[in-house]
């Protein structure tokens, strides 16, 4: 059987209309690479990749900040509860084998910053650019092939 590979993607709780577009073709690429999506399960860049994914029928995660579980986006398949807060950032990270960064804010950074501390992959397509580590890519294809490629690598 073979394992199965868990793409993160990150991003502001809010958005422009032209992110939520590239989150949502994001999500689609991760589920035609056979992939499931973890995230924040809320909004914005969360709820416009996990909306892709659904659509190309793939599985989503949503490790959310608060108790309940109906605090998740309607697109989110799996609800898990933290009661965490913002320090769920952290479970995002843990619990994906690369993950792909889109436009958002400090938490987005804090994630970022979680992917560079634990030698997740990371492939972004927003503007932070903090370490040489990040992986830049032009599109969402670009960055699910390269998610896919950087999973390979460890897994060889």
């Amino acid at each position: 059987m073979k394992k199965p590979i868990y793409i993160g993607v990150i991003g502001g709780s809010s958005c422009t209309e032209k992110t939520a577009e590239l989150a949502k073709s994001v999500g689609q690429e991760i589920a035609r690479a056979g992939a499931a999506l973890v995230c924040g399960g809320l909004g914005g860049v969360m709820e416009a990749a996990c909306r892709g994914a659904k659509r190309a029928g793939g599985t989503t995660l949503g490790i959310l900040p608060s108790w309940s579980k109906e605090s998740a986006n309607e697109f989110v398949d799996i609800p898990i509860v933290t009661g965490l807060g913002d320090m769920r950032n952290l479970m995002v990270v843990r619990n994906s084998d690369a993950v792909i960064a889109l436009p958002g804010k400090y938490g987005t950074l804090s994630e970022i910053a979680f992917c560079l501390n634990s030698a997740t992959p990371l492939i972004s397509l927003s503007n932070w650019d903090v370490s040489k580590k990040i992986i830049r890519a032009r599109d969402a294809l670009q960055a699910v092939e390269l998610a896919v490629k950087e999973i390979a690598k460890r897994n060889e």
